[in-house]
């Protein structure tokens, strides 16, 4: 005969197991379409809001040139020599990279965080989300987009460091007309394999990037959360949020930003049209382009471009999370990360 306490505890577990569920993303089409639109997005505004800084980033890890030491004068350089069109050069196709990027990385984030909880609740069923798990889900989720969307971050890199029209045809060689174009020139010129030049550096630096941007993100909202006694992040002001996005891009970039050098380098390696490095070293892998630079430029060549980026991260991740914080609250596609 089963007592009232049993079934009191019972109807308790079974809520109990029931509001943990309710945690878990929803799998519904609905849902899924408007998680991917919120990243898409978010991802678009906060890429195109700092893309002169962004241009000017990779032209520091490429380039030998002083026109671009320091963020006012490679911007004004940039500028004064291509105009407007300059500082957004390359922007068209890096949003075509990181709209698709940024969508699957904040839907597979949400997935991962929940799934690794999931899986340690196997183990404790009374574990809750903590730093480690969101460094997981993080690292795991930049690692699917990195790779889903490698192509167009290569075709990118091209683009923006590409020599101008009138010296391409001195050279006697043409610039790419597009990313189309792009893609079926090195496609015919150099293999499909070319698309993922650098792609093992990008690999062990997006995971400590990505993890970083939103284990610090998310557990600094946590925190401040209860320290305005709010009752959900959803409550946070979007001041609050920006400033919790640009600490956590701050840190991710720090630790990963040797990763993205050796990037660049080996996506333009041996490449004649790119205008900060014709006739440059071509290297044989990240392991030679990490020594080749340390032993030529010095260490601190592994750093190059790294102020102008501490400018454009922070308010990029920044704007990139509080977007998509928003977008959810607008969009309501069931999925969630919660500290429980």
């Amino acid at each position: 005969m089963t007592t009232p306490t049993a079934t009191t505890t019972t109807a308790a577990t079974r809520a109990s197991a029931s509001a943990r569920s309710s945690d878990a993303p929803s799998l519904t089409f609905a849902a899924i379409a408007r998680s991917l639109i919120a990243g898409g997005v978010a991802g678009g505004v906060s890429r195109t809001a700092v893309a002169p800084l962004e241009r000017l980033k990779i032209l520091q890890q490429v380039s030998s040139s002083s026109a671009y030491n320091g963020v006012y004068s490679g911007l004004s350089h940039m500028w004064k020599t291509e105009g407007v069109k300059g500082l957004f050069k390359g922007n068209g196709a890096n949003c075509v990279r990181i709209v698709p990027n940024s969508a699957v990385k904040f839907f597979c984030y949400e997935h991962m965080a929940h799934g690794l909880l999931d899986l340690r609740r196997t183990f404790d069923k009374d574990a809750e989300m903590d730093v480690l798990t969101r460094l997981g889900g993080g690292a795991g989720a930049g690692i699917v987009a990195m790779s889903a969307t490698y192509p167009l971050d290569m075709i990118r890199g091209r683009l923006t460091v590409q020599k101008s029209a009138a010296d391409a045809a001195k050279s006697g060689g043409a610039n790419y007309r597009g990313i189309y174009h792009a893609f079926t020139v090195i496609a015919q010129k150099e293999g499909f394999g070319a698309f993922y030049k650098g792609w093992t550096p990008s690999v062990i630096g997006v995971i400590p990037y990505v993890g970083l941007n939103f284990a610090i993100y998310e557990t600094l909202k946590d925190q401040t959360v209860k320290m305005q006694g709010l009752r959900s992040a959803s409550d946070l002001s979007v001041f609050a949020g920006l400033v919790c996005g640009g600490v956590a891009g701050a840190v991710g970039q720090t630790v990963a930003y040797p990763f993205d050098v050796c990037r660049r380098r080996l996506q333009v390696s041996g490449w004649v049209q790119a205008g900060v490095q014709a006739g440059g070293p071509v290297y044989t892998g990240m392991f030679d382009c990490f020594r080749r630079t340390v032993a030529e430029e010095g260490v601190s060549a592994l750093f190059h471009g790294l102020s102008a980026n501490y400018i454009k991260i922070m308010p990029s991740i920044a704007i990139a999370f509080v977007v998509y914080d928003q977008l959810k609250i607008i969009l309501k596609p069931e999925i969630k990360i919660s500290a429980g």
